[in-house]
């Protein structure tokens, strides 16, 4: 099975694009991975996302690591592999839904919030563990405080992360960030700002690079 982290080559970020409509979920990682992003996440609950990742397995550089996000039943698990999905992502922790998964051979981040949830979710063999939505909650300071007692669990910061402070995340203990809506902002709608996107993406960058340097 593929590790999640390794595969994003020094950068470990993903972009979850989630819109009404998936219909421009294509062009916008386009720009995202042209700025270095090295993930990106396309929400099961954005219309059209099965077929944006079918159309961006195509498109987008072989290396580009194409996932599925908010994953709840196990046949979502099959249609987004079908699809072309190298990993699964979800809210939630459901067992069938990761052992649907685990058959399959694919990476399967399940959600959780608390230390409870956290640790019941890291028994069922997976990578790492999505923890959302972090921002509420207490963003960094939160993060940090889980990462001290459960050092062995890979924890996925999500849901209100600020695009400058990917890498404070990372330099918190975070094993992936994960950037929505600060990153995204209009761009996944009809007439949203492409080019402000790209600024964006490149500041994201930009803070993860400055973790890695030091």
């Amino acid at each position: 099975m593929m590790q999640l982290r390794e595969a994003m080559k020094g950068r470990p970020a993903i972009a979850v694009l989630r819109a009404p409509d998936a219909g421009r979920f294509v062009e916008v990682s386009l720009i995202l991975v042209d700025a270095g992003i090295p993930a990106v996440e396309f929400t099961l609950t954005s219309a059209g996302a099965l077929d944006a990742i079918r159309h961006a397995k195509k498109v987008l550089p072989a290396d580009v690591l194409i996932g599925a996000g908010t994953v709840r039943t196990a046949e979502q698990v099959r249609q987004a592999v079908d699809a072309g999905a190298s990993f699964l992502v979800s809210q939630v922790t459901d067992p069938d839904v990761i052992e649907a998964a685990h058959e399959l051979g694919v990476p399967f981040v399940p959600g959780a919030l608390t230390p409870n949830e956290i640790v019941r979710a890291w028994r069922y063999g997976v990578q790492a563990v999505k923890v959302s939505p972090i921002g509420p909650v207490g963003g960094i300071g939160y993060l940090a405080e889980l990462v001290g007692p459960l050092p062995d669990i890979p924890l996925v910061p999500t849901g209100g992360v600020l695009v400058d402070e990917a890498g404070a995340y990372l330099a918190a203990g975070a094993a992936v960030v994960g950037l929505s809506r600060d990153l995204t902002r209009d761009a996944l709608l009809p007439g949203g700002d492409l080019a402000a996107l790209a600024e964006r993406a490149a500041r994201a960058i930009r803070s993860v690079d400055t973790w890695r340097e030091q």
